[in-house]
Parts: structure tokens; sequence; C-alpha cells
């Protein structure tokens, strides 16, 4: 009798027999994470994974339009903040002037202020992605991981040949793009990506295995002195 309780207990778990069956060695997002953990399980993971689909379409269509008008139709980012500005503003003025005519109340416009939590927020955010990429650089510098080196610098490289091939505009249109095309397709193959990914992951590091031994192993490094005391 132990035994059929035994099988039953995955699915009263919600893990399905493939789930429980699957090799549990290689996740991209590592162990058990979901897609919408690792985009931070809040508004933003909402909305990159399509859950408001009428906020991620309203991102999408503004990128389209901004990319359209700065590239397409070859509009200045100055000349476009200014122009919505004086259509707002003259807007809102006849507005409020034409209220006094036809005897209606002004029009209500809320005051916008930045609160200081979010101020804070931000500023505590941005400190640890700061402090995070400061830490992996001194890393760098002082020789104490080669993987983190070799992976910093095809980064740069690719980056610059990307640079060279289009502007930053295109590159921020392209990334929102992916932003929400890229995490919504691993959430529904994320089983096949995860398996091809361990498939490349065994043989790239199988390459380093033999990299290191001839090659990498032979190159000087940082003092362990220093290494042991960060």
């Amino acid at each position: 009798m132990a035994e059929p309780a035994g099988e039953a207990a995955p699915q009263a778990d919600g893990v399905s027999e493939e789930a429980a069956a699957r090799p549990r060695g290689f996740r991209l997002l590592g162990g058990d994470k979901s897609v919408h953990q690792a985009l931070g399980g809040g508004k933003a993971a909402d909305v990159l994974l399509w859950k408001d689909k009428k906020i991620s379409a309203a991102v999408i269509g503004g990128a389209t339009v901004l990319w359209v008008l700065f590239e397409v139709v070859d509009y200045h980012f100055l000349t476009l903040i200014s122009h919505v500005l004086i259509g707002v503003l003259a807007i809102l003025f006849l507005w409020s002037k034409a209220t006094i005519f036809i005897k209606k109340s002004p029009p209500n416009i809320p005051e916008v202020k930045i609160s200081e939590d979010l101020a804070v927020n931000v500023a505590l955010a941005l400190r640890t992605d700061i402090n995070q990429a400061l830490h992996l650089l001194r890393e760098i510098s002082l020789g104490h991981d080669l993987m983190k080196f070799l992976g910093v610098i095809v980064a740069l490289w690719i980056l610059s040949e990307i640079g060279s091939l289009c502007d930053f505009l295109t590159l921020f249109y392209v990334a929102v793009l992916m932003l929400h095309t890229v995490p919504i397709l691993y959430h529904k193959y994320q089983d096949k990506v995860d398996h091809f990914a361990g498939k490349a992951h065994v043989e790239l590091s199988r390459q380093y295995s033999v990299l290191d031994a001839k090659v990498l192993s032979k190159i000087p490094r940082g003092p362990a002195k220093d290494k042991k005391q960060n």
C-alpha cells in the first residue's frame, strides 16, 4: 500500500511525471525557479510574460511608435518633447480659459510628485547593481576568475560589433522586443530549451577542461592571499 501513495505524491504537489523523471542536473534559471520568479515576480514580470496583455501591448506599441518617429521619419527627440509639451500646455490652457465663459469647473489636474520612497528604492536598486558590477570588475582585474574574464571580454566584443551595425535607439528597440518575446517563449518551451542547454553546457565544460589543462592553467594568476581575504 505504501508504493501507490509514493507514486501519487508528485501529482498531488502539482509536478508532472515528465518533470519528476527529468534529470535535474542543469537548469538555465537554476533549481526549480520559474521564469516569473527569475524576472522579479512583480508587475514588470507580469508585463514581460504578457500576463497583463494591455500594458504589454502598450509598451510594444509605444516603443514601435518612438522607433518609427526617430529612425524612419527622422524626428528628433528634443523636437518631439517640445512639440508634445506645446500641444498639451496649449490644450490645457485654452480649456481652463474656456471654462470661464461656459461657466463650468476648470479641469482637475492632479499634482504629480516623485515620492521619497520611490526615489530611495530606485537609488538602492541602482546602488546594488553598480556595486555588483564594480565587484565583478575588481575580481577580473585581480585575476581571480578566468571564466568571468573571458565571458566579459566576449560580451563586450559582441556588444561592440552590435554597436557598429546599429545605433543606440535601434538597439534599445530590439532589446524591448526581445524582453517581450524571449521570456514568454522560454516559459512555453522551458523543458526543451533546458534539455538542449544542458547538452551544450556539458560540451562547453568538456572543451573548457581541455583548454584549461593545456593553456589556461599555465597562465599566472593573481595572489591567492588576496582572494582568500575577499
